[in-house]
């Protein structure tokens, strides 16, 4: 891609911003950060549009992984980067985060772990920063890749409800309840046939 559609990122605890990456001035990463304190609660994927810009979230476990892209690249291109860094980020910090201590990248609700997010916030910014910006520049330079890695994501997703409304139906099925009415109805639509079996042979008759 000639042209930047990829231009701001961040990873974020709560509200705090913890790494960002930009080859760009100017107040976007202000509008980010506006719009990350206006996330829907319950929504682990979400998109705000704002002068060209899309400006796309992707949260999981308290974390909120954010790029500021060019609105004509759509949106598929901005939610691989965010699952690659997502992915990326998680890996490099599982154990961290799966403490069981109260390490401010481990919380998750206490307000008072704040000041240490903001003390942590440098050293991850110099360790992950670096991270947002591959990350950025692979997108950007290899679209037809990623466009075939959305489509493919797309379809998995698409198989795998597929598949969960398949056993959902096998629950149905399996259900004693159900299989007293399915046989019931059998019974019914077998009594049925024979009725009118009956009646045709006393018609031929």
């Amino acid at each position: 891609m000639s042209k930047q559609t990829l231009i701001y990122s961040f990873v974020a605890k709560g509200n705090v911003v913890l790494a960002e990456h930009t080859s760009f001035t100017g107040n976007l990463s202000t509008i980010a950060v506006q719009c990350l304190q206006k996330l829907p609660p319950n929504s682990n994927r979400f998109t705000y549009s704002c002068d060209g810009h899309t400006f796309n979230f992707l949260v999981d476990r308290g974390f909120v992984f954010l790029v500021v892209a060019d609105e004509s690249v759509g949106r598929s291109i901005p939610f691989v980067f965010l699952q690659r860094v997502k992915d990326e980020f998680m890996h490099r910090y599982e154990g961290i985060i799966n403490d069981s201590s109260s390490h401010p990248l481990a919380d998750e609700e206490d307000d008072g772990l704040l000041e240490d997010k903001f003390s942590i916030a440098y050293q991850l910014d110099r360790e992950f920063g670096p991270t947002l910006k591959e990350q950025m520049l692979y997108c950007m330079n290899h679209p037809e890749e990623i466009s075939k890695m959305s489509k493919l994501k797309a379809q998995a997703t698409e198989v795998k409800g597929i598949m969960m409304e398949n056993i959902e139906k096998v629950h149905i099925l399996n259900n004693p309840l159900w299989q007293k009415s399915v046989d019931s109805l059998i019974m019914l639509k077998t009594y049925n046939f024979i009725l009118n079996s009956s009646s045709l042979l006393y018609l031929l008759c």
